[in-house]
């Protein structure tokens, strides 16, 4: 049934305000005309709220807001029943608003891709109600306006995208409820089976292309292999198959081409829910999983990398390591830790992305250079300890060290894209010595770190300027933060919430110079929690999505201008 079927025509509504009038009754007067409009205008359908009107007709858009009480959206009750079905019922219907706009060249709508995020272009409240958030670009013709085109735009194309946004077949939002419902029972059987990730037969991990994030429809469905398969049954989907990673040292290995990376790109991407037809619906990981990589030139502000780098040849504190101008090595081991004091457990590699150097040295190696000579400590050698001693798990994608296999739980080895459990053969392998030495024991876990307040400023000659570039980086007041290396970044409108967020946590206190990193995260991310998108919707009206407390970490860490300090006490 869709919802012009469920549609009552006995109800009342508040008297209709002329905003078509209104808009007719402006045509060719001044553009700054435009700006009388801004509040909310009344319509027998809905609210439309004009928030911010731009300036002249080549300025960025105009940003509107179109609110439904419950009566007018009409959703089913069970629609908007819990947290994760609002969010599928609100990314279905910004999919379907977006439809409408096809073509439409004066609004702008953020749709987003294949995951399911809270967006501020959509909400659905626990009441049932909707609002839609977007850009509308007011015509003009020169420096006058158009009056009959705004008409059009604001009074015809907005009601019939939200029309035909709201005319959902029950069958299409019961697809996309129950795929949040059996996403979120998986996640809940990580922690009863005390995984930290799953992979279900039939899922699609291969994407189109590296710029087009849809499944490749010539794909390999996955297939787990018998020893590492377990099944975990699902509200909607049923009992179902497929690979449980247990918490430990995972390798992924095999030869060139044949998916080990294709495989920890979609647990890198498991921290997120995905829309119907995208093929890892059924792929989850632990919610703080990060991925780790090397990062050459990034810069580091007081971070404690002394377990993996004793000493360096200029007399830097490793324990309080500060540099412009990181190398692959230090970048890479400076992002362990700070994953570790955001609080991820669960630490995803591939070596195509890490520095050579910090992941391992051979015997040959090791005779030809001396420990006394060689400040590095490979994460081969604190890998067990992390996860033994402060359980943090570790899966690495590994083609080209085998020394990895005296301290893996379990080897996967994929072959042409289907996974086999190799971990046997790997540890029969690893019985026979290759002649290299430890280097390193027990991980020490870094000391807490404060952040100077007066460090985090937006402000440029008196205007807070924030701004995302792409999943490139962030303009945040006079810093260009530099977040190519953060790939869990999903697109344009998340890298928009993480300058929201550091915003945010400047202006309400949360950064106050005693709060430790770990304790400024928990308070955002509480108050995150609390009021949703609204809580940053205050702070500017644009397009964003809510981002994680460790992408918002990664933000802070990489802001050249920043400045932290060690806590003097654990």
């Amino acid at each position: 049934m869709k919802r012009s079927d469920r549609h009552s025509d006995h109800r009342s509504y508040p008297p209709r305000h002329n905003l078509d009038n209104e808009l007719v009754g402006m045509d060719g007067t001044s553009y700054g005309r435009y700006k009388s409009l801004r509040g909310t205008w009344v319509t027998d359908e809905y609210e439309l709220l004009i928030q911010r009107v731009q300036s002249d007709p080549f300025a960025p858009p105009s940003r509107v807001a179109v609110r439904l009480d419950p009566d007018q959206a009409d959703l089913l009750p069970e629609w908007f029943s819990t947290d994760h079905r609002r969010r599928a019922i609100a990314t279905v219907l910004v999919k379907r608003a977006k439809q409408a706009m096809r073509g439409l060249r004066d609004l702008r709508l953020d749709a987003g891709g294949q995951e399911i995020l809270d967006r501020s272009s959509c909400q659905v409240g626990t009441d049932g109600s909707v609002i839609f958030r977007l850009g509308a670009q007011l015509p003009g013709k020169g420096r006058r306006i158009d009056g009959h085109q705004a008409k059009r735009v604001l009074c015809e194309h907005i009601p019939s995208m939200v029309d035909f946004a709201l005319d959902l077949e029950e069958d299409e939002a019961k697809r996309w409820t129950d795929t949040a419902d059996d996403t979120a029972a998986l996640r809940s059987a990580l922690v009863d089976r005390d995984l930290i990730a799953f992979v279900a037969d039939g899922a699609m991990l291969a994407r189109h292309s590296g710029v087009d994030d849809r499944p490749l429809g010539e794909g390999v469905p996955f297939t787990a292999p018998d020893s590492l398969a377990m099944t975990v049954d699902l509200p909607h989907a049923g009992s179902v198959r497929g690979m449980g990673i247990k918490p430990g040292v995972t390798l992924i290995v095999g030869g060139g081409f044949h998916g080990k990376s294709t495989l920890l790109r979609a647990l890198e991407r498991g921290v997120y829910d995905h829309v119907p037809g995208d093929g890892r619906e059924l792929v989850v990981a632990n919610l703080d999983a990060v991925k780790i990589r090397a990062e050459d030139g990034r810069s580091v502000s007081s971070v404690d990398v002394h377990a993996f780098v004793d000493h360096l040849p200029s007399g830097a504190d490793t324990a309080t390591f500060t540099t412009e101008n990181a190398s692959g090595s230090t970048s890479q081991a400076a992002a362990i830790v700070e994953a570790l004091e955001a609080g991820s457990r669960l630490l995803l590699i591939d070596e195509d992305t890490a520095a050579t150097n910090l992941m391992i040295r051979d015997a040959r190696m090791q005779a030809l250079v001396a420990k006394d000579r060689e400040p590095l400590t490979p994460l081969v050698d604190r890998i067990r300890s992390l996860y033994t001693d402060h359980g943090v798990s570790t899966v690495l994608v590994m083609g080209g060290s085998g020394d990895y296999m005296d301290v893996a739980d379990r080897v996967i080895m994929m072959d042409s894209y289907v996974p086999l459990d190799v971990t046997a053969k790997a540890k029969e392998l690893a019985a026979n010595p290759t002649g290299r030495q430890v280097e390193g024991a027990a991980f020490t876990m870094p000391r807490d770190r404060i952040i100077e307040p007066s460090s985090i400023n937006a402000e440029v000659r008196g205007k807070q300027k924030v701004k995302a570039k792409g999943t490139d980086g962030i303009q945040y007041g006079e810093q260009d933060v530099d977040l190519r290396s953060v790939e869990q970044l999903t697109d344009l409108s998340m890298t928009m919430g993480v300058a929201l967020a550091i915003q945010a946590a400047s202006q309400q206190g949360f950064i106050d110079g005693t709060a430790t990193v770990s304790q400024v995260l928990d308070r955002l991310e509480s108050a995150l929690e609390a009021d949703g998108v609204e809580m940053l919707a205050k702070i500017r009206t644009i397009d964003f999505a809510l981002p994680r407390r460790h992408e918002i970490a990664a933000a802070l860490n990489r802001m050249r201008d920043i400045r932290i300090r060690q806590a003097t006490s654990q």
